[in-house]
């Protein structure tokens, strides 16, 4: 029937209300590579599943379960001989890869080329990409869950091809060269491939493959048949693989063999289901046979009566098991009951979680278990609160009173019965019998006075991306049940694959989630295939994505840079709002001072520091410090890293900036560091030099010349007396000269340097009163008038507790500091003497408070009485 393509636009639900009529097919078209401009198409001849026949017309019962087998769509590709091809078909509707096999003959067809290719179409027969073929014979092909085609050759090379024909490779090792590939399985993330030698090799990973090696099964021959189950699905969460090998069926890990020790053998063919947890057996004596795949439960056996073996076995869901021989697919129930489908031509069976898919000549069909909720409602004679309620709407759009009672008769299921026509909605290919059931759902909440919405609504966006994407010229059958288990976010994936860019921008802005990924695959896409010039294709890049803040150009310009146009590149680089991703970018494309500016500009030190290590890594050391001299920021950032990493770098960058008092300072600082008290002399003369450079620090010359006079003067001390100097200060070299009883040297030291006369005599008090010598002390009060007076003497000698040679040093004092003093060596009746003489009536009280002798204290009364009454 003729299908008018109606132009996609989003659809509003109002959660109290919703238009169902406006839930229709959505298709979308999109020819061109920008994601704004649309090509409204015309209308073209299609068949389509939305056909007013009875919903049980294609029911069939298996057992107390119907099973149902629809037309999706009648197939675009001409005239396909599918017997003659090598196959292999993506799951959740995903595309199919024909190619030819070389071990059938195949009858030419004009202007068919005679070098193989692989030929990539969607569900609907539409061709999607041809890639020529030269490599080699293809042992088999497979898809992984993000949608890449994979084929194997003999000699373990591995293409990974996208829907595109865009392919990278990996090899399977040396074994898989030298003893060639001769059979391999697959499933979503890795494949196993059986080498000429029988041995198993996994790739688990293909972000990064790295081949493993599974156990030896040690077998001589090729299997029967074999399987491969996935990781998710096993105990130890590693791939196992079945081996039918004579009768029996062994188990193989990265660890073991195992042998399951089974009699029913051998088995030619083999599947396991789509949840892991069953394997169909078919036997050479023409039985199927279901086990666990641990094999501790038989759940049925079937005699087929055929001893050929089918050529597919796969599984339908959960709940049969679909073989197929030339012209005719059998489906077998759990309870040995059978259903016969016959076929003019060659079929392909795609088995998927909910069903199969059955790929022939002319059309594209999908069998499955009829679902529980379609099934309560639909089947005849059904009395389910949900058929009620489907029937209801019928009586009212009849204007009959049953409808009235058949809502009385579920008024306390009528919720659950909104819920089931919901989801049956869900389930239905059929653009009529999804809005008849939605329609059912809202005229039931009518008569609810609580229900939530947001199941109704929920739906009535799945259903409109679900009708959008099985659009003929789309091609991607998903059913509801396998959309809950992929995801949007995998289906916006697999639209952007395929270059739909507007269907997915739609269905994003639709389901509220961000378009990001979508407009970044586009611009790479323009700037691969573009043969604009670098300008005008950034500012159509630029242009597109303007609305979208915060969108980082830091993937569409590495796309660039590897499509060799460097400048345009930098230029996108300029719009990415992420100096953490723009910086790295820039450092890859050798744009070094671009991506300092840039981390200089971002305010991130941390940044700033990589992009310097790298250049210092890189660059040559001139270069280097040309690029950081003119920025300050990097400059300081690189003076404090050197400082603590790297003094020898600072070195050469204050050289060649001709800071010669910061060279001074570095090298002076690296004196210190030095122990051996030559090297040390040997950097401060180098720093001593450059400081005599500058006439503006001659004052720092002149005392680095100094220190060099007191390091060697302190060198000879060590030698002289076996005592450590360097280092010392000149006034800690003469104390410690003195403390050593070598006053001749410290008085030579003093004078060498010119030490004054109040700092020496403060030095060697100290030294003597430190090492004891008294008489010393006494010595040096009477060599001539202290230049530091007397006061230090006392207060030195009561420091160290000796208040009788404190005493000899009063006297000498001022006499305003005599009493205080003498109070501090407790000598009251000295300091009341010198307090009375002093007439201070303050410290006569303070020393009357402090003394504990009694008759001291009744002299002192008497000067505080003498002075008290002369005033």
């Amino acid at each position: 029937m003729a299908v008018t393509k109606w132009p996609f636009r989003v659809w509003q639900v109002n959660k109290a209300t919703a238009d169902l009529d406006d839930l229709r097919h959505q298709p979308y078209s999109n020819t061109t590579s920008t994601p704004i401009e649309h090509t409204e198409p015309g209308t073209d001849n299609c068949q389509h599943p939305d056909i007013m026949s009875p919903p049980t017309a294609d029911w069939i019962q298996l057992h107390d379960r119907f099973y149902r087998k629809q037309e999706i769509y009648s197939m675009l590709w001409k005239q396909v001989d599918l017997s003659k091809y090598m196959i292999a078909a993506a799951p959740f509707g995903g595309p199919l890869a024909l190619v030819r096999d070389d071990r059938k003959v195949l009858l030419l067809q004009k202007q068919q080329p005679i070098k193989p290719s692989i030929y990539l179409y969607t569900s609907s027969g539409k061709l999607m990409e041809t890639i020529s073929w030269d490599k080699g014979h293809i042992v088999g092909m497979g898809w992984t869950e993000t949608e890449q085609l994979l084929c194997v050759l003999e000699d373990g090379t591995v293409r990974m091809y996208n829907i595109l024909g865009e392919y990278t490779q990996f090899s399977l090792g040396k074994e898989a060269k030298d003893n060639r590939v001769i059979d391999v399985q697959f499933w979503g993330a890795g494949l196993v491939a059986l080498t000429g030698s029988f041995q198993l090799i996994a790739i688990t990973n293909f972000d990064e493959p790295r081949p493993l090696f599974l156990a030896d099964p040690n077998i001589n021959e090729p299997p029967h048949s074999w399987a491969v189950i996935p990781p998710k699905f096993t105990l130890s969460r590693h791939v196992e693989v079945l081996i039918a090998h004579n009768s029996t069926i062994l188990v193989v890990d990265a660890t073991e063999a195992r042998d399951e020790r089974l009699q029913q053998g051998p088995f030619s063919k083999m599947s396991i289901s789509p949840d892991g947890k069953y394997l169909a057996l078919f036997t050479s004596d023409g039985k199927l046979w279901v086990v666990s795949t641990d094999f501790q439960k038989n759940l049925s056996e079937f005699a087929t009566r055929s001893q050929v073996p089918p050529q597919q076995l796969v599984w339908c869901g959960t709940d049969s098991v679909v073989l197929y021989w030339d012209k005719i697919v059998l489906m077998v129930g759990p309870y040995g009951d059978w259903i016969k489908y016959t076929y003019d031509d060659a079929i392909f069976l795609v088995p998927e979680i909910d069903g199969v898919r059955v790929i022939s000549t002319d059309k594209c069909e999908f069998l499955q278990k009829v679902p529980d909720a379609t099934e309560n409602i639909f089947k005849i004679g059904s009395t389910a609160p949900a058929a009620m309620l489907y029937d209801a709407l019928d009586h009212f759009e009849k204007k009959s009173p049953k409808a009235d009672e058949n809502i009385r008769s579920i008024r306390l299921e009528l919720s659950d019965a909104v819920e089931a026509c919901i989801e049956a909605a869900g389930h239905e290919i059929s653009h009529h019998y999804q809005r008849s059931l939605l329609k059912a759902a809202s005229f039931g909440k009518s008569f609810l006075e609580i229900h939530n919405a947001d199941s109704f609504v929920e739906m009535c966006k799945i259903l409109r991306v679900l009708n959008a994407v099985r659009y003929y010229e789309i091609g991607i059958p998903m059913t509801y049940t396998q959309y809950q288990r992929l995801s949007p976010e995998a289906l916006i994936d697999r639209l952007i694959s395929r270059h739909q860019y507007l269907l997915a921008i739609r269905i994003c802005e639709y389901l509220k989630m961000r378009t990001d990924r979508i407009l970044i695959h586009w611009a790479c896409s323009k700037i691969k295939k573009s043969n604009d010039d670098e300008d005008t294709i950034c500012r159509m890049v630029v242009e597109k994505l303007a609305n979208k803040p915060g969108l980082s150009y830091s993937e569409i310009a590495m796309t660039a840079h590897k499509a060799g146009q460097s400048k345009l590149a930098t230029m996108l680089l300029d719009y990415e709002p992420r100096a953490g991703d723009q910086v790295p970018l820039l450092m890859s494309m050798q744009e070094d001072e671009l991506a300092l500016v840039k981390a200089i500009e971002s305010g991130d030190t941390d940044l700033v520091y990589h992009v310097i290590l790298h250049l210092k890594r890189k660059l040559p050391l001139g270069e280097f410090f040309r690029i950081i001299n003119n920025k300050p920021l990097a400059c300081n950032l690189l003076e404090s890293y050197c400082k603590q990493q790297d003094p020898e770098l600072l070195k050469d960058f204050y050289y060649q900036d001709d800071r010669r008092v910061d060279s001074a300072n570095l090298t002076l600082m690296e004196s210190f560091r030095q122990k051996d008290s030559t090297e040390r002399i040997n950097k401060i003369k180098a720093a001593l030099r450059l400081y005599q450079d500058d006439k503006e620090h001659t004052f720092e010359a002149k005392a680095i010349e100094d220190s060099i006079k007191l390091l060697q003067a302190q060198v000879q001390l060590e030698r002289d007396y076996s005592q450590p100097f360097s280092g010392l200060s000149i006034s800690s070299t003469v104390y410690k000269l003195i403390t050593i009883n070598q006053s001749n040297r410290a008085t030579k030291i003093r004078s060498d340097f010119k030490m004054p006369d109040k700092r020496f005599w403060w030095i060697k008090l100290r030294a003597l009163v430190e090492i004891r010598d008294w008489d010393g002390v006494a010595t040096l009060a009477k060599s001539k008038k202290s230049p530091i007076g007397y006061e230090p003497f006392v207060e030195e000698c009561v420091k160290a507790m000796q208040f009788r040679e404190a005493a000899k040093y009063i006297l000498k004092c001022d006499a305003h500091l005599r009493a205080g003093l003498f109070l501090k060596i407790e000598a009251y009746q000295e300091a009341g003497e010198q307090a009375f003489l002093q007439k201070d009536l303050d410290t006569l009280r303070e020393i009357r408070d402090k003394c504990p002798n009694v008759v001291i204290q009744g002299q002192i009364d008497g000067y505080i009485s003498q002075l008290a009454s002369s005033r």
